[in-house]
């Protein structure tokens, strides 16, 4: 007999809705497209949860400047409106913090993070930061949470279609290209290698999410691979790090590049809907 608490895909996913796009993984997972997904089914479902969801956000000097009150102002609009967030910003000793006009059901925390190397490798800095606050103070606090780049902007509703145990983002640029041209790691001898021929999407490392304990894992398996690289003198990068543990760890959910779409470029057909732009310069 069904468990009527548990929400079943087909209760509020429909892939037909989209026969232009790929609306489901080989591994069965939804991709998440304007569309594809009833938000009445899903209000009816998570409104009974009492749910918490965190939102992480990493920034130094010129950035925050440049880029947090947008960030803030944008995701206090239009990230889960109408359910309680958490926003986590991590940022270094030197940066003024906006002030914002939070809505109903919107707190902030703020941690500082003082380590060295904050300029030599940001990702790495941010994951390690990321490690430690979900261990001491996130994971008892929301049931799911997601980590994003202070250079993206919310322009409409992001809700609960993106909840998941594991949810991956598409990367907007790799996605219209054929596989083979992905930029996976492909030196052996480096924890990210995915091999010619293998691997799935290629993901963008700009907007990850899930259950706190999931995001922990895919931390400190990056953080892993940091240091497994460091004995053959290899340094690769974040998003390639998170492109094999997706690999091998598939996401539960997909998020289409509606998601993050580069502002450079002007949609396709297939991206009807942005919801968050990604303003930085492309970045490949």
């Amino acid at each position: 007999m069904k468990n009527q608490e548990e929400l079943q895909l087909s209760d509020w996913f429909n892939p037909r809705e989209r026969p232009d796009v790929i609306t489901t993984t080989s591994w069965l997972a939804p991709i998440v497209w304007e569309g594809t997904f009833s938000r009445k089914a899903l209000e009816k479902h998570y409104r009974k949860q009492n749910l918490t969801t965190g939102l992480a956000v990493f920034v130094s000097g010129r950035l925050a400047d440049q880029y947090l009150e947008m960030f803030l102002q944008s995701a206090n609009k239009y990230f889960l409106n109408g359910y309680r967030v958490i926003f986590y910003i991590m940022v270094d000793t030197f940066v003024k913090l906006p002030q914002i006009k939070w809505g109903p059901l919107r707190q902030f925390k703020v941690f500082i993070v003082t380590e060295d190397s904050w300029q030599d490798n940001v990702d790495l800095v941010r994951m390690k930061s990321l490690a430690k606050h979900i261990i001491w103070d996130i994971q008892d606090e929301v049931d799911f949470l997601f980590s994003m780049t202070v250079t993206q902007i919310f322009q409409n509703n992001v809700g609960l279609e993106v909840l998941g145990e594991l949810v991956a983002q598409l990367h907007a640029w790799w996605y219209f290209k054929d596989r083979a041209s992905f930029p996976y790691e492909r030196r052996p001898k480096s924890a990210a290698c995915i091999p010619f021929g293998q691997g799935d999407f290629y993901y963008d490392g700009a907007f990850v999410g899930g259950t706190p304990l999931e995001l922990l894992n895919l931390v400190e398996e990056y953080l892993n691979g940091i240091i497994h690289d460091l004995r053959f003198r290899l340094n690769s990068t974040y998003e390639k790090h998170l492109n094999k543990y997706f690999f091998l760890r598939k996401p539960t959910k997909l998020l289409s590049p509606e998601y993050n779409w580069d502002a450079d470029f002007y949609p396709p057909p297939q991206v009807q809907y942005v919801k968050v732009a990604q303003q930085s310069k492309r970045r490949h």
